[in-house]
């Protein structure tokens, strides 16, 4: 019996990972007081290995319920590794419902996880090292009820469209 278990459980972990093939980083940056600061600039490092591979680059958010805002702004930047400027802007997107309230992403309980699409089937111009940073662009100093916040870049799929 145990060792049916220890397969189990073997089989169980294999099929997890295997589930998520397509990502290459994703890292997400904790706030143990859910206070994201206008001044506090996520940083980010990824390898991207080949400059044939087409990828997809998302930012995550992890918010409560009580966030306060609909919405929230960010500028990111994206860098290689000898400094060049690859990409930036300044996004808006909405983490609620503009007039039912109704939170979007995927929920457990209060907390609410969103994902955003920012590069879409991209081609790096070379393979190396890349740094992508991210601050939120909102009016408070102090942006309450952010839980986390990160990157994930996945090689992108037939399936995306």
């Amino acid at each position: 019996m145990k060792h049916l278990c220890t397969c189990l459980l073997i089989v169980l972990v294999f099929s997890l990972a295997s589930c998520d093939n397509r990502r290459v980083y994703e890292k997400n940056i904790e706030f143990p007081q859910k206070a994201w600061l206008s001044d506090s600039v996520m940083r980010f490092q990824f390898n991207v290995e080949s400059s044939r591979t087409r990828y997809n680059l998302y930012y995550n958010i992890r918010n409560t319920l009580s966030y306060p805002f609909q919405n929230m702004y960010i500028r990111f930047s994206l860098e290689d590794e000898q400094g060049n400027l690859v990409k930036t802007d300044l996004v808006n997107q909405d983490l609620f419902h503009v007039k039912t309230g109704r939170p979007f992403g995927s929920g457990l309980g209060s907390v609410f996880d969103h994902q955003f699409l920012l590069l879409k089937d991209h081609k790096f111009n070379r393979a190396g090292v890349y740094d992508f940073s991210i601050q939120h662009y909102m009016r408070p100093d102090t942006l309450r009820e952010v839980v986390a916040v990160g990157v994930r870049l996945e090689k992108a799929g037939e399936q995306d469209g």
